[in-house]
């Protein structure tokens, strides 16, 4: 059985999510703030938390932080706040993904069953899309046995991409995550880096990068 820690003041929202995971087979821990959140983290083993931003004594910014820095599992913070700096806080200080409030338990689910699937990948040194195997490692592709040696910027943006396979990421977030917040050009740098991936896998139907119109790109596994 796989266990979920909750962290939120809002004991309502406690409730409803305790009883949501549980349904689905999970065993829950509640935290009430981060303080006691690391109490538990101490104390228990978790596989994924669920961890409200805005909260007294140690916030989910902090509590997140101290995730990443000994322990891991994947975050997903929950917060009413949508803009994209608030985002950028979130994958800054270590979240894997970022749920709006309100927000319907189903969804939650959703992101959960995805993100646990997502997580073995992207710990694992290796990305297998069909015949083409991304070394993290060793910073090579190997497509068909055929030795690719990308630029790294190529090879990171589609590692990340890679790694959540049907997850649509913005240019923002892109930027963010492969060029980092020092980065002085403007999101035309990622749709460049794409078109260059495209051209260099286009003999292979081992996947895809797919546009998705006015908001980014997502990579598609070719079935086989």
């Amino acid at each position: 059985m796989l266990n979920i820690l909750i962290v939120d003041d809002d004991r309502h929202i406690l409730e409803l999510l305790t009883h949501s995971l549980q349904v689905e087979g999970y065993r829950v821990f509640e935290a009430l703030d981060g303080e006691e959140a690391s109490l538990i983290l101490a104390k228990k083993q978790v596989h994924l938390a669920i961890v409200d931003v805005m909260m007294p004594h140690k916030n989910g910014l902090q509590l997140c932080e101290e995730i990443r820095k000994y322990y891991d599992f994947p975050v997903i913070l929950l917060t009413a706040k949508d803009q994209l700096v608030d985002k950028e806080k979130g994958f800054s200080a270590g979240a894997d993904d970022y749920l709006t409030k309100p927000f319907e338990p189903k969804e939650l689910i959703f992101r959960i069953k995805a993100l646990l699937r997502r997580y073995k990948m992207v710990n694992s040194e290796k990305i297998h899309l069909n015949n083409t195997v991304i070394n993290r490692k060793s910073y090579e592709v190997y497509c068909h046995n055929k030795l690719l040696l990308l630029p790294m910027k190529e090879f990171e943006l589609l590692s990340q991409l890679a790694s959540y396979p049907d997850r649509i990421f913005t240019r923002e977030e892109l930027i963010y995550l492969v060029w980092g917040t020092d980065f002085e050009g403007d999101d035309r740098t990622v749709d460049v880096h794409i078109k260059r991936l495209r051209s260099r896998f286009s003999a292979t139907d081992d996947f895809h990068i797919k546009t998705i119109r006015g908001v980014g790109y997502k990579l598609e596994v070719g079935k086989k």
